[in-house]
C-alpha cells in the first residue's frame, strides 16, 4: 500500500535519514558479507536507503522497488544524476507481495519498515526468502502496532488493520520462510532491528 502525506514527510525527513544511517551501521555489525553482487531494497521511496546501502555494503548491483510511481520517479532522478563507482542501480514500480525477480537472485534484501504496510505481510516475507540465494541475508527494520496504531497515530497514519504482527508472529514467520535470526538483533515493544540468514539448503 502507498503511504499518506504524514508518512512521506517522515520518511523523507532528516531525522529519518539519521535513524537509517545508524540502522545500516547496526546491520553491518550483525553480519558483513565478504562480497555482495546483487541486492534488493523493498519500498525504496526516493532512494535514500539505496544510497546508504551503496556506501555501507558496496554491492555491484542494487535493485529497488516501490509501489508508489511518484517515489520511483524521484529515486530515478536521484540516481540519473550521480555516478556510483561502477555500481548499477535499477529502480522500478513493484509490489513487495509479488516481487518481480527470480528465485535465488539476490545476495541480500533490505527492508526499512515496509513489511508492516502489507496486507499479506507473511507473503511478503516468503517472497523475500524466495528471491534470496541460499545463505543470503535479510536486513530489516520493522515496527509493531503499539507504535503505528496507538491512540495518537492510528487515525493519522494509514495502515492495514487486520492480521497485524508483533514480535512472536514476526519471528515465527521468518523461521517458516527459512530465515534464521542472527544473534544480537534488537527488539522492543515497538520495533525490531536485525538480520536473518536464509537456510543454506534453500
Amino acid at each position: 500500500m502507498k503511504t499518506n502525506w504524514p508518512e512521506r514527510v517522515w520518511v523523507n525527513g532528516p531525522l529519518r535519514i539519521f535513524f537509517q544511517q545508524n540502522e545500516v551501521k547496526f546491520f553491518r555489525s550483525l553480519h558483513e558479507p565478504e562480497h555482495l553482487q546483487k541486492v534488493l531494497e523493498v519500498g525504496c521511496g526516493n532512494g535514500i536507503g539505496v544510497n546508504l546501502i551503496l556506501r555501507a555494503f558496496g554491492p555491484e548491483v542494487v535493485e529497488a522497488i516501490d509501489i508508489d510511481p511518484l517515489m520511483v520517479r524521484k529515486a530515478e532522478r536521484r540516481f540519473a544524476k550521480r555516478a556510483h563507482n561502477g555500481t548499477t542501480v535499477k529502480v522500478q514500480v513493484g509490489d513487495a507481495e509479488q516481487l518481480p525477480y527470480g528465485d535465488g537472485s539476490m545476495d541480500a534484501v533490505f527492508n526499512f519498515g515496509i513489511i508492516h504496510h502489507l496486507e499479506d505481510w507473511d507473503r511478503g516475507i516468503r517472497e523475500i526468502s524466495r528471491v534470496l540465494k541460499p545463505g543470503g541475508v535479510f536486513y530489516f527494520e520493522e515496527i509493531y502496532p503499539d507504535l503505528y496504531a496507538n491512540f495518537l497515530l492510528r487515525y493519522l497514519l494509514v495502515h492495514p488493520r487486520e492480521n497485524r504482527f508483533r514480535g512472536p508472529e514476526y519471528r515465527a514467520a521468518l523461521e517458516r520462510a527459512g530465515l534464521h535470526l542472527i544473534e544480537g538483533y534488537h527488539e522492543t515493544r515497538y520495533t525490531i532491528l536485525g538480520a536473518a540468514l536464509k537456510s543454506a539448503a534453500g
